[in-house]
């Protein structure tokens, strides 16, 4: 069920943007995500990220967060613009990163694990005590703001998610941070999870902790836990497959839904090799679809999100309704965001990791 356009909605007295960074193993499988120019180089992704949503650009992270070919840049600087534009309220949650943002950027750590592969047995160990955590965190901010928008940096997302949907009874394919989506690669780790963990399709739609714990990732834990924490409070999920997965787990764990809205960008509704729209008709999740229109911009990197690459992350699609609550046009939002790309792109050769 579609959601109202934000261009109605009320502005927030009290709101903030969370975003939960995360690690997971999986994305260490060559050609499962485009969230680094190498495998390894993705530990890096969710703490440049933070960097950039944090300070505008990269600090102590060695490379800026880019998806190959183009170097299109990271959707942390879609967020930042939009948040400095707002001016809405960050918070970032460490849920379990390998490597760490600069010291400078402040972390709200719940003391989650990065995840393994999920083609091994267990896949996050501690999923109830992060899911339990989360919903801590998640109980303290609920008398301290009125709106909560979260998204989330975790490369190999959409195929942790896949898993995870499985395992708790839904089927069809997710999105990618690929123009091309490397669909029957996905489909075997998947299969491969599911059968580590002696677990079928469906097998556990009443215990989706247990899911997380055998197939998925941090993050959908911390995110779970979090929502269910603030009760009542309107949130966004802001993402696309990933969120679908954490808000399946929500429902199916028993909690209320009706708070929830799923906003993620056209680029992910638009991807013919996913089902998105059906799968969120099969949750009876209320999305809204938002687009920055970067097919107009002057610069390459940001086209290349039309021709399919990155799509959505770091919350992007949820911070360009922010900036449509508050009537902020399209176009300011495309401006900001140039001028940003051309800033980190005069800082030079960044990409020092071999």
């Amino acid at each position: 069920m579609e959601a109202p356009s934000p261009r109605i909605m009320n502005k927030p007295e009290k709101p903030l943007f969370i975003c939960v960074l995360a690690n997971t193993e999986t994305a260490y499988i060559e050609g499962i995500s485009a969230a680094g120019k190498t495998a390894k180089l993705t530990d890096y992704t969710p703490p440049g990220d933070a960097e950039v949503l944090e300070t505008g650009m990269v600090v102590d992270i060695p490379i800026l967060p880019m998806t190959p070919p183009y170097d299109t840049p990271t959707p942390a600087l879609i967020t930042r613009v939009a948040l400095n534009l707002t001016g809405v309220k960050h918070m970032l949650v460490n849920a379990g990163l390998k490597i760490l943002p600069a010291k400078t950027v402040p972390l709200v750590d719940i003391k989650g694990s990065p995840g393994k592969d999920i083609r091994e047995p267990i896949a996050v160990e501690d999923a109830q005590g992060i899911f339990e955590r989360g919903f801590n965190l998640g109980k303290d901010l609920r008398n301290k703001y009125d709106f909560i928008m979260i998204g989330e940096s975790i490369p190999a997302g959409t195929t942790t998610a896949n898993a995870v949907l499985n395992a708790i009874g839904y089927d069809g394919n997710v999105s990618s941070s690929a123009s091309v989506n490397p669909l029957e690669l996905k489909k075997k780790v998947v299969r491969d999870a599911l059968a580590s963990s002696g677990i079928k399709p469906g097998d556990l739609r009443e215990d989706p902790i247990e899911a997380i714990r055998c197939v998925g990732d941090p993050m959908m834990s911390a995110v779970a836990g979090i929502v269910a924490g603030l009760g009542n409070i309107p949130v966004i999920l802001a993402g696309g497959t990933q969120m679908a997965a954490v808000f399946g787990v929500i429902k199916h764990l028993g909690y209320p839904t009706e708070n929830i809205t799923i906003v993620t960008t056209c680029y992910v509704m638009n991807d013919t090799s996913a089902h998105f729209e059906q799968l969120l008709a099969e949750l009876g999740a209320r999305y809204h679809i938002t687009d920055p229109e970067f097919g107009q911009s002057r610069l390459q990197g940001l086209r290349q999100y039309e021709a399919g690459f990155v799509k959505e992350g770091v919350g992007a699609g949820g911070a360009i309704y922010l900036t449509q609550m508050y009537g902020i046009s399209v176009e300011k939002l495309r401006s900001e965001i140039e001028v940003l790309c051309e800033k980190l792109s005069k800082y030079g050769d960044i990409n020092r990791v071999k």
